[in-house]
């Protein structure tokens, strides 16, 4: 049963910073596809940044436009946890951060809908 624990969310005020985590296991963390997203109330769900293991075996960091420079994905393999470092919030950064998980393709792209995510941690940024 593969199971992602979210912590670290919170309220801050703009400008500052926050850092989440979330822990998992050996297996899970070492999946295809390992990140985070983000829910807005009447929002599609937006990923914000995930680690990929490409065809070679490489990993390869990806960022939403909206945080690169800002956030930061830290993957600690000897704590089975990815961290998520968020600095510089905004508050459009507000929002429900979830972390996820798949070994799934689709089209060459990570199949986030056949793979598994956690309950999520609240951010709320106010000014």
């Amino acid at each position: 049963q593969v199971q992602l624990g979210e912590s670290g969310g919170g309220s801050v005020q703009a400008g500052g910073a926050l850092r989440l985590s979330c822990s998992t296991d050996a297996n899970t963390l070492s999946f295809t596809c390992v990140g985070w997203f983000r829910q807005i109330p009447g929002q599609e769900r937006e990923e914000v940044a995930k680690v990929e293991i490409g065809v070679s075996g490489s990993p390869r960091e990806t960022y939403a436009d909206s945080v690169k420079g800002r956030f930061t994905l830290s993957k600690d393999n000897a704590k089975n946890t990815l961290d998520l470092q968020m600095a510089d919030l905004r508050l459009e950064d507000s929002g429900m951060y979830t972390c996820a998980a798949t070994n799934r393709r689709s089209y060459g792209r990570c199949n986030w809908a056949l793979g598994y995510r956690g309950q999520g941690t609240q951010v709320t940024v106010s000014s």
